[in-house]
């Protein structure tokens, strides 16, 4: 963790906002008890049935499952459904949120998660954009339309096997169901709900085009660097700060803010600042 100074500067960068946007990774989830993925390792830390299997995350989340085997394909993604619901949102979706309403900060996330735990802490859906989709909707696996629904679906997982003894079907064509979320290698992915959160973003960043800005990235690691990405290229703008947070890969370029060190702990530390 860095030198107290460096959080003063930080907390008076929040202080002198005008706005707030929070981009996220799988690290953000880490302190509410959900694993990262970090390698194959960690992966199959959290399943070890899928090292048995001799599969990796990228293998495990192929969206071939779905028309192949779909009983082994919502085993995964039956399991993680059920994980997410269960999860409660830590202390840091809190100080977050409270920010935005301390320092009146009209706030906007952007998260590689699928996870709806920004909305189980209290965001809505009109300040969230989620770049890979969300567990919590579904649609077709061939698709025959268009159409996404609410994930409403419950889940029997035999972690043994990680099969699911239950299959959604999509409710126009009875073919199978599958999670409304990018997958590797997917090319049948519906993307106009997180289109329309797109554009919803873009109209809030075209407000606030000219005044000063604050970006906290947390947990957005470099394997998938879209999230890196994208709070990078906001730190391009004038005026605007980037807080990144992360544990392993804290490194940032520029003007901003680097701090080594998981969410709730590096946001306490920002909270302390702000109080003083």
């Amino acid at each position: 963790m860095v030198v107290t100074g460096r959080f003063s500067e930080a907390a008076q960068r929040i202080r002198n906002a005008e706005a707030l946007v929070i981009t996220t990774g799988a690290g953000m989830g880490v302190d509410s008890g959900l694993p990262d993925f970090r390698g194959n390792q960690g992966f199959w830390n959290a399943y070890p049935m899928y090292e048995r299997l001799g599969l990796s995350f990228i293998q495990a989340a192929n969206p071939e499952h779905f028309e192949q085997d779909p009983h082994f394909g919502w085993g995964f993604y039956g399991h993680r459904t059920n994980l997410y619901r269960n999860t409660v949102p830590h202390a840091g979706f809190h100080l977050i949120k409270a920010w935005g309403e301390q320092f009146n900060l009209p706030t906007f996330i952007a998260t590689s998660n699928v996870d709806g735990q920004f909305q189980k802490a209290g965001f809505t859906e009109d300040q969230i954009l989620e770049v890979h989709g969300s567990i919590h909707h579904l649609q077709c696996t061939t698709p025959c339309s268009r159409d996404i629904w609410l994930n409403q679906e419950t889940f029997d997982i035999d972690e043994a096997t990680m099969r699911s003894t239950s299959v959604p079907l999509c409710p126009k064509c009875r073919r199978v169901a599958r999670p409304n979320i990018l997958m590797f290698g997917d090319y049948a992915w519906l993307h106009q709900r997180s289109a329309t959160q797109e554009e919803g973003f873009d109209q809030f960043l075209r407000q606030y085009q000219e005044k000063p800005l604050v970006v906290i990235e947390i947990g957005a690691g470099t394997t998938i660097p879209t999230i890196r990405n994208l709070s990078e290229r906001l730190g391009q703008r004038p005026d605007t700060s980037v807080f990144r947070i992360n544990p392993r890969e804290p490194q940032i370029r520029g003007d901003h803010f680097s701090f080594a060190g998981g969410a709730i702990e590096t946001l306490t530390e920002l909270q302390k600042a702000l109080d003083t």
